[in-house]
């Protein structure tokens, strides 16, 4: 507890100040950095800790990278040869101390007043190289966390504000390329600066302790207002799973599954039935988990809270060491940022997503998963004038978003675990490595279809420019797992689409017969060669609502505008165009004929008249009688009752790949739709191990509910 009492408009003034110190703090990173990972897609995080390592302001880049720089500065203090004095900066980026992935290089500085502590100041950003075994050092052959790029468990490589060059050298030694990793690491130095400069402004002026309590109040009122919210939804159990393919040795299928238990104001996250880790370089480390967790919440449960550690303090993370998300050293984990982790993040966003759903408040904020994977193309080599170059090309940052409960996703809206996501103009990408775009353009069918539909994405294809061979690190999840699973009955996006061909193009010209193969998800790295073109479309959006509920104007829409195929209206939309108009009488009976098909014969209907206690999305009501309470369909069916395992009640079928667009299924998995027994509505497409029976996925805790003082009467 403090002894310090802030008055509000101080708290307002500094708290204002330290939020814009943070943006400040961006501003430079991106002003010195070469980097286009920095400078045009935002692939970093810029934020404030409290002297402990709790973060209490942190800019809008990526978010599950919050609280991880506050392992590095834990580490600190856990070291007593470290003595930390003003003008100190301490470096990291070792996944078993705090970090995401060997890559994502850490900075942190502490903030001196008065002669004491009172924060620090943090930066990460992923670097292009960082040695190990392969260029760019994600490595699908890495066995060992120990052949995938230099890790830097903590060291100080400022010392009172003068540069450690030797301890700088070392490090530029081991990348392939010194001069960007050189000049991005002068970036971080220069944003702590920026933020000690700042933080000492304040402190001057309204004291050290005042600062600090500021601080830790930020953090405070964030977690009152989480655990407010928390409050206001349901308890209940609720599950989600998807799926990693391929872990760099053999293409073997990897479960992360997640269960979240909503009690109150608190979240319990637990990961306990998730696949051991992988011998290759999919996993990620505890750090990992916890900024996926934390990654997903933000946005989804905290969207106009400001963001800090207090509403990480309203989450309970569980899960056993070992696993594909808690994985122990030296398990390689080189990867962790675009597999495990980034497939935790698409758990985390399904759980809170199904819990929105279930509250009559927030139930239109409730979306499906958006961008369930990044697809990852590196390219490196010596460009025309013979200088080593290296581009982490950003592009696949153009996934689909996922639908809302409300209203479409965005085409290339991106994931959510980048608020600010971006991506480099065709022509810088060009500028900087030499490299020439055929086109990037929006892919048709790669949006899951919907009542409302998911974001397209976009695609791409590409050739070398100038140079006869460079080498190309090509890999990615998602290739045979949607993973931008759908909601409520909403189909999933597409699954990622790499291609290649061999001399497919000639005096920049892409062939019009060339010979493209399919890639499968870990190609890894390979040379490119001039007039070889590589092709990727990406993960679209996840679809909301079962698609034969959406507007059929909306669906001739994205026909005329080339989201969606003539196969896809009528396929999976029902709806009918004949010249180009809609024919609206054909488009009613051939969605009636897809309705019937699902079910054969539909069966009597049980109806039950009670008090609506909550939604479950927007096909399925929990009501409350005299005989308990049940779960009813669109078509007033009782689908269970005492309980809200409704699949109980519905009616299932197996889904092949082939009759969904633009979807690839691995081997060991399998999809299977439930429909409402009544009237045919699909309500949810589960896709699980074929092994498996699929999970309820919402269990909500009826006694802790109570009637609404307004009855609403349902028959």
């Amino acid at each position: 507890m403090s002894n310090v009492t802030v008055n509000p408009v101080v708290y307002e003034v500094i708290r204002s100040r330290l939020l814009a110190s943070t943006e400040e703090m961006r501003i430079a990173l991106q002003s010195v950095s070469g980097s286009p990972t920095v400078t045009e897609a935002s692939d970093f995080f810029t934020g404030l800790f409290l002297p402990d390592g709790s973060f209490a302001s942190m800019g809008f880049q990526v978010s599950l990278q919050a609280p991880v720089v506050g392992h590095l500065i834990r580490a600190v203090h856990d070291r007593p040869h470290l003595e930390v004095r003003d003008g100190d900066m301490f470096m990291g980026n070792d996944p078993f101390v705090g970090a995401l992935h060997q890559n994502d290089l850490q900075l942190t500085g502490p903030i001196f007043a008065d002669g004491q502590l009172i924060a620090w100041a943090g930066v990460e950003a992923h670097v292009t190289d960082i040695g190990g075994m392969d260029f760019a050092s994600w490595s699908p052959r890495a066995r060992d966390c120990r052949q995938e790029g230099l890790r830097i468990p903590c060291v100080k490589v400022v010392e009172e504000g003068r540069p450690r060059e030797d301890i700088l050298e070392m490090i530029l030694t081991a990348t392939r390329l010194p001069a960007q990793l050189g000049l991005d690491i002068r970036a971080f130095i220069a944003t702590i600066n920026v933020a000690r400069s700042r933080i000492a402004e304040l402190a001057g002026r309204y004291g050290a302790g005042t600062v600090s309590e500021v601080m830790r109040l930020m953090i405070a009122q964030s977690e009152r207002r989480t655990r407010a919210r928390l409050r206001e939804l349901p308890d209940g159990i609720f599950r989600a799973t998807d799926f990693l393919e391929h872990d760099g040795e053999a293409n073997r299928l990897y479960k992360i599954h997640g269960v979240l238990e909503k009690r109150g104001e608190t979240l319990r996250f637990d990961f306990s039935g998730s696949s051991y880790q992988a011998p290759g370089f999919i996993n990620c480390t505890r750090s990992g988990l916890e900024g996926a967790v934390i990654g997903s919440v933000m946005p989804m449960l905290a969207w106009d809270i400001p963001w800090n550690r207090g509403i990480l303090n309203c989450c309970e993370i569980v899960a056993p060491d070992g696993l594909v998300v808690t994985a122990q050293y030296p398990a390689p984990v080189g990867s962790a940022t675009v597999e495990a982790i980034w497939t935790t993040t698409n758990v985390v966003s399904a759980l809170c997503n199904r819990l929105l759903a279930c509250s009559k408040s927030y139930a239109p904020r409730a979306q499906a998963v958006a961008q369930g994977t990044m697809a990852t193309f590196n390219l490196g080599g010596r460009n025309q004038y013979g200088e080593p170059f290296g581009l982490h090309l950003m592009d696949p940052l153009a996934g689909g978003y996922g639908a809302f409960a409300s209203k479409d996703g965005y085409d290339a809206g991106g994931p959510h675990n980048s608020p600010m996501a971006s991506i480099a103009d065709v022509e810088r990408n060009e500028r900087a490595v030499p490299l020439f775009y055929f086109y990037r353009r929006l892919a048709r069918d790669t949006g899951g279809c919907g009542t409302f539909a998911g974001g397209a994405s976009a695609e791409l294809a590409l050739t070398l420019a100038g140079v006869d061979e460079a080498e190309a690190l090509i890999m990615t999840h998602g290739a045979e797992v949607p993973n931008t699973a759908g909601l409520a009955g909403g189909l999933p996006g597409a699954t990622v689409v790499q291609r290649w061909a061999e001399q497919g193009a000639s005096e920049g010209v892409l062939d019009a017969a060339a010979r493209f193969e399919m890639l499968g998800p870990k190609p890894g790295l390979r040379p490119m060669r001039r007039g070889d073109v590589f092709a990727v479309s990406w993960q679209g959006g996840g679809g909301w609502g079962d698609p034969l509920g959406r507007d059929p104007d909306a669906v001739l829409r994205d026909l005329n505008r080339g989201v969606i195929s003539t196969q896809t209206a009528s396929e999976i939309y029902g709806v009918s165009v004949v010249d180009g108009a809609l024919d609206r009488d054909s488009t009613e009976a051939l969605r009636a004929s897809i309705r019937q098909r699902r079910i054969g014969v539909a069966m009597p209907a049980r109806t039950v008249v009670g008090e609506v206690l909550l939604p479950i999305g927007p096909a399925l009501t929990i009501v409350r009688n005299a005989e308990g309470d049940h779960v009813i369909g669109p078509s007033g069916h009782v689908l269970s009752s005492g309980h809200t395992r409704w699949r109980e009640g519905a009616v299932s079928a197996p889904v092949q790949a082939d009759q969904l667009p633009m979807h690839v299924l691995h081997a060991e998995l399998a999809m299977t739709a439930w429909y409402c027994p009544v009237s045919g509505i699909l309500l949810a497409l589960d896709i699980h191990r074929a092994d498996e029976t699929p999970q309820h996925d919402v269990e909500i805790d009826l006694a802790q509910l109570t009637a609404p003082t307004t009855a609403q009467n349902v028959a």
